[in-house]
């Protein structure tokens, strides 16, 4: 089965390459998102031939009628990541459509492009690193975090060579490397936390970890072709596909203890979008509670959702989403958030700043109240609502 994963991931390797960088802040190029499954289309003369009487349209039928929101087009920008699973999920499975959302998912190349979408009004939510956007609002851009979206999910990888004949294990194994990573990420930013950790010092030398920077997560991994490069960063779903090609695994952060539960990526709205389109925003937060408890009932009917805008072996899906390396909750986890904000203002990422003004756990929360109103003995809902008290 290894053999005939490593032959396909040979054939795909240059095609996730051209569209992966990571959840880090650079400027590439948009690209349209389209499920490789064609879908069903109905045409004009379609509709007029439908009964008179035919069945109102969920979105018409749902506690959240179209009358109520705001807007009712939505523009979700996203990464090339099997981690931004539950819009994927929520378009295929038409839990949008039930909120009374037309919805269009777009595939961008880096954290920078999906922060100007938002701002010049061509996007409602983006899917944002962590990282980056907390560099963003301390710099002033007029964001607000109001949910999440990944939890976990990166690592590093190294050439297999060079844990041949060592006891070396972990960032340990990086000691005199050349590694390849993405500055203001979240993969660098946990790597410099574990190397603090760890004694390590960054910088040229056998007792030390020579990182190198690239300007797309994309461009670091390819970099591990080049024989002056030892380890490259990875997210999810790249450690799968990594490991396929023959490289190694330094760490996974879910497995290493500082780094558990280290939220990544975030919903990020514009803070004035936001704030006049709170039905809108509620309706689609729905969307995303409903998606996410989809992927807790049906894992394979997931994987093949996510297959449609991921297209990678399933195997590596099912591996990256229910492995046990990455969660895809909307939870906005601000506890979480902001203790990730102080780690990267102690490490120089950015300046210090009150992160309250710049989060809003409204609209999660009066989502899944609405949802546990209609649904109070489900398990999934009631377990979120435990986890938002707990950590918001």
């Amino acid at each position: 089965m290894m053999n005939k994963k490593r032959i396909y991931a040979g054939l795909i390797s240059a095609l996730l390459l051209a569209s992966m960088t990571g959840c880090a802040a650079n400027t590439q190029q948009t690209e349209s998102t389209a499920p490789a499954q064609t879908a069903e289309v109905t045409t004009a003369a379609d509709a007029e031939a439908a009964p008179a009487d035919a069945e109102t349209a969920p979105a018409e039928s749902e506690a959240n009628n179209s009358a109520e929101l705001e807007k009712t087009t939505f523009e979700i920008g996203h990464l090339n990541s099997t981690a931004h699973l539950l819009v994927f999920v929520a378009k295929e499975e038409g839990y949008f459509e039930e909120e009374g959302l037309t919805v269009n998912l777009t595939l961008f190349s880096s954290a920078g492009e999906l922060a100007t979408g938002l701002e010049s009004g061509k996007l409602d939510v983006a899917l944002i690193g962590s990282v980056p956007t907390l560099t963003f609002l301390s710099q002033g851009h007029d964001l607000t975090v109001f949910g999440g979206a990944m939890t976990n999910g990166h690592g590093y990888v190294i050439k297999k060579q060079f844990t041949e004949g060592t006891d070396a294990k972990g960032v340990e194994l990086l000691k005199g490397r050349n590694v390849a990573s993405v500055k203001n990420s979240v993969q660098d930013a946990e790597l410099q936390i574990l190397l603090k950790n760890a004694g390590l010092e960054i910088g040229e030398g056998e007792d030390k970890v020579n990182i190198v920077y690239f300007d797309s997560q994309k461009d670091a991994y390819a970099a591990l072709a080049n024989a002056t490069i030892d380890a490259a960063s990875v997210y999810s779903p790249y450690a799968s596909l990594a490991q396929s090609q023959g490289y190694e695994i330094v760490y996974r952060c879910s497995e290493e203890e500082a780094l558990q539960n280290q939220p990544c990526c975030r919903q990020v709205a514009s803070a004035a979008t936001l704030a006049a389109a709170p039905n809108t925003y509620t309706a689609f937060e729905r969307a995303l509670l409903k998606a996410y408890k989809f992927t807790q009932e049906n894992q394979e009917k997931t994987i093949q959702d996510v297959k449609q805008y991921i297209d990678i072996d399933e195997d590596f899906i099912k591996t990256e989403v229910y492995g046990g390396y990455g969660t895809s909750n909307p939870d906005p986890d601000k506890q979480g958030t902001a203790a990730l904000k102080d780690s990267i203002v102690e490490l120089g990422y950015t300046d210090d700043f009150d992160i309250d003004s710049k989060f809003n756990t409204d609209i999660y929360k009066n989502a899944l109240e609405s949802l546990l109103a209609e649904n109070p003995d489900d398990a999934v809902y009631l377990e979120q609502k435990k986890h938002f008290d707990e950590f918001e």
